[in-house]
């Protein structure tokens, strides 16, 4: 593995920066960082390697460098990665979801004190 500088953060990561394998292969470049940086989340990387695009969830991230990225799985378990797809849709919810109930009277009493309307 060539020397991948110093310790960096995945808000310094880019597309085609190298991506290493936990044994040092060179297993694919950075195509899309995955993240809400405004709310400091980093999610993963997509990667491109010779099996097309794949998603490197978060945890499976060992480490970030200045030009290059080091995985904690290896070279043979990156094509066993998942294909990128969209994000499932998110739902909001609050306590009028429930009315009618027992609970859901509670669950809005308990809303209006946290939220100062009671």
């Amino acid at each position: 593995m060539p020397d991948l500088g110093n310790p960096a953060s995945y808000l310094t990561c880019s597309q085609g920066v190298h991506v290493y394998a936990s044994g040092g292969e060179d297993v694919g470049t950075i195509a899309h960082v995955l993240s809400a940086p405004e709310e400091d989340i980093f999610d993963g990387l997509v990667l491109d390697t010779p099996h097309g695009h794949r998603f490197v969830d978060a945890p499976l991230v060992a480490e970030i460098y200045e030009r290059g990225v080091v995985l904690t799985i290896g070279a043979g378990e990156v094509a066993g990665l998942p294909e990128p797809s969209a994000n499932p849709a998110s739902i909001e919810a609050d306590p009028s979801d429930v009315e009618g109930s027992a609970l859901g009277e509670k669950l809005r009493r308990a809303w209006d004190r946290l939220s100062g309307n009671y």
